[in-house]
């Protein structure tokens, strides 16, 4: 697949049910349309999509309160992993969230998804806590990457485009 063709734009209403299949196919507890059509009409969010063609390969969203943004999710169909989309997501989440003013970013993640893990990291994340009990059947690893509107961050952001070319 040729990733020159994913396309990132606003998650829409009509794509709700698309976004609860993806939701179905990458998340142990995924949230239902109803959940996806609440976080979408709140007051402070952005989700955003990547398509291939029209088949919505992943998604994401975040809430922003006062200066802090909030990563409320973000998946990638499996079949598409370890092709940067997650980068991709993430980029396209932070720059959304640097623009509406945030200065600091937080998310929880399951203690056991490495994978996410690294791409974390990879953005600044560190690990501040534990969140007993936060899944249904896991404990969540909270972290927050600080100061994303500066210009140590923007130089790491600059980094990573970098890096995808």
């Amino acid at each position: 697949m040729d990733l020159s063709t994913i396309t990132v734009r606003p998650l829409l209403v009509a794509d709700i049910p698309a976004a609860a299949e993806v939701e179905s196919l990458v998340f142990r507890d995924p949230w239902p349309e109803e959940v996806l059509r609440e976080e979408l009409a709140a007051l402070g969010r952005c989700y955003l999509v990547l398509e291939s063609g029209s088949r919505m390969v992943a998604y994401g969203g975040i809430k922003i309160a006062g200066g802090d943004a909030h990563l409320m999710t973000i998946g990638v169909v499996s079949e598409m992993r370890g092709r940067g989309l997650g980068t991709r997501l993430m980029l396209a989440l932070i720059e959304e969230a640097v623009a509406a003013d945030a200065s600091h970013l937080t998310l929880e993640v399951r203690l056991s998804n490495e994978e996410a893990h690294r791409l974390y990291r990879r953005f600044g994340f560190a690990p501040v806590g534990v969140r007993p009990g936060y899944y249904a059947d896991e404990d969540a690893l909270v972290m927050w990457a600080l100061d994303i509107d500066g210009p140590l961050y923007t130089e790491r952001l600059s980094r990573i485009k970098e890096e995808m070319v």
